[in-house]
């Protein structure tokens, strides 16, 4: 079972729906019980790093979740979620992230060119950069769905895919039983089901 965090952010149910697609039992929930039982935690997201990180802690969900992750269970932080993961975010001001990998996230207007639109929005390849046992059913070159105005930075040794717009944009991270994917696989098509398979097959 796969239990997506509820604490009032992110696309849960497009979320639980696209787990069923590929025949994987999900739940969206609050509850720490719920969380410790299930064999895999995901952590979504949408809208500002501040709000979530609020939300977030708000919900007395963060002391939980994080001695699950350290105690190895799966978590897959998707969008605003993978984030989350971080050191750091400089969305508006300086937050503290969750510290589950090391890097920090900044606008992607400082990396890509001033005529550029942001936020970035669209299909756009993954380009691989260190191996990841998400991408074990697709190929490199493969499209995925995007939606951001900020990527993470500073996580060379943890990014296993960045995409292209105007500069190289990082994609997906993974740090032992800790991964991210700055776009949507709930949005990703086959493509993105693939990777979630993949996550699903994971313990």
């Amino acid at each position: 079972m796969t239990a997506i965090i509820d604490y009032g952010v992110g696309n849960l149910f497009s979320l639980r729906s696209s787990f069923s697609a590929i025949g994987e039992k999900a739940v969206v929930s609050s509850d720490p019980e719920v969380l410790a039982s299930a064999d895999r935690l995901v952590l979504p997201g949408v809208g500002a790093f501040r709000d979530a990180r609020k939300a977030l802690d708000d919900s007395g969900l963060v002391c939980s979740v994080l001695d699950l992750v350290k105690n190895g269970k799966p978590m897959l932080g998707i969008c605003l979620g993978m984030q989350l993961l971080f050191d750091k975010d400089y969305e508006d001001g300086e937050y503290d992230g969750l510290g589950l990998i090391p890097g920090a996230v900044r606008s992607i207007a400082e990396t890509i060119p001033a005529d550029l639109k942001v936020p970035q929005i669209g299909w756009n390849a993954l380009i691989y950069r260190n191996p990841s046992r998400l991408y074990r059913y697709i190929r490199e070159g493969d499209h995925v769905y995007f939606v951001h105005s900020y990527h993470a930075t500073g996580c060379e040794a943890y990014t296993t895919a960045v995409t292209e717009y105007g500069g190289m944009l990082t994609a997906s991270v993974e740090n032992g039983n800790v991964f991210g994917t700055q776009f949507h696989p709930e949005k990703s098509g086959d493509v993105g089901l693939r990777i979630l398979r993949a996550f699903v097959e994971m313990k």
